[in-house]
């Protein structure tokens, strides 16, 4: 039998390494870069190979096609209508955002079109989002019948309760000045600037140490969830652990002194 060589279009994701940034594209752009079980499996493959691979600094994820993506496979769904599917598939989309938020590296959204549903819930997981002006996003889950469940739970964590509540009660879509607006993205500019932006954005998480990073971004998605006294106590901890890494000794001398940190190791 002769093997048939593969291309990249018969990939879900696509990953890219430059400079110590990773980027992951959803490469399904024929269904809009709908969230099937075989792109979220690799998208889980990658975040568990970047976790434990510390010359990857900064993660992007990106998307090939008209839109950032759709959210879940609705032809798909429907063709595995069965319980057992729908809680495995729903299981799947719960952990893969779980591992975004647990993996080391600050992680940016590329968004450059639509992100519905699931997709919305992508871009709300991710840490930061630069988003093209033209991008819309939704959870119109209202209007075929299913309640964006899941994707409410990033949305409420990202944007004001009220605003949260609007957009999936209506399902209508929101521009991306509304967007920045209720926080659910971080920074908009035009389509042609989008690569720029996030390049200059990376390059400012760079500079700083990716221990310190790591330490940061696990602390804010703890915190977040308890009490405020609670809380306290355990930022508290978390600082003074801080102070007695080599990181913070450098990074106070350099301050005092002038001059660029220069980072150990991780």
């Amino acid at each position: 039998m002769t093997a048939v060589a593969k291309t990249k279009t018969d990939f879900p994701l696509l990953r890219s390494d430059a400079g110590g940034i990773a980027t992951l594209t959803l490469n399904r752009p024929a269904q809009r870069n709908a969230l099937a079980r075989d792109l979220m499996s690799a998208l889980e493959q990658e975040l568990d190979a970047l976790a434990r691979d510390p010359s990857v600094r900064v993660v992007v994820i990106a998307a090939n096609g008209p839109a950032f993506c759709a959210g879940h496979d609705l032809k798909e769904m429907r063709a595995n209508p069965g319980r057992e599917f729908q809680e495995a598939l729903f299981r799947q989309c719960s952990r893969l955002m779980l591992a975004i938020t647990r993996l080391p590296q600050p992680v940016i959204a590329r968004v450059h079109g639509p992100a519905f549903a699931a997709g919305c819930q992508l871009v709300a997981t991710c840490d930061m989002a630069v988003t093209a002006a033209s991008a819309t996003f939704s959870t119109p889950g209202v209007h075929i019948g299913l309640f964006c469940s899941t994707p409410m739970v990033a949305l409420s964590r990202a944007v004001p309760r009220k605003a949260a509540m609007e957009m999936l009660l209506t399902g209508e879509s929101v521009d991306a000045a509304r967007a920045y607006e209720i926080g659910l993205v971080t920074r908009v500019v035009p389509a042609d600037a989008l690569d720029q932006t996030i390049a200059g954005l990376a390059r400012i998480l760079l500079a700083k140490s990716p221990r310190v990073l790591k330490i940061g971004k696990e602390a804010f998605y703890r915190q977040i969830e308890m009490g405020l006294a609670d809380a306290y106590d355990y930022a508290s901890q978390v600082a003074t652990e801080n102070m007695m890494l080599r990181d913070a000794g450098e990074g106070i001398d350099a301050f005092i002194a002038k001059r660029p940190p220069r980072w150990p190791d991780p």
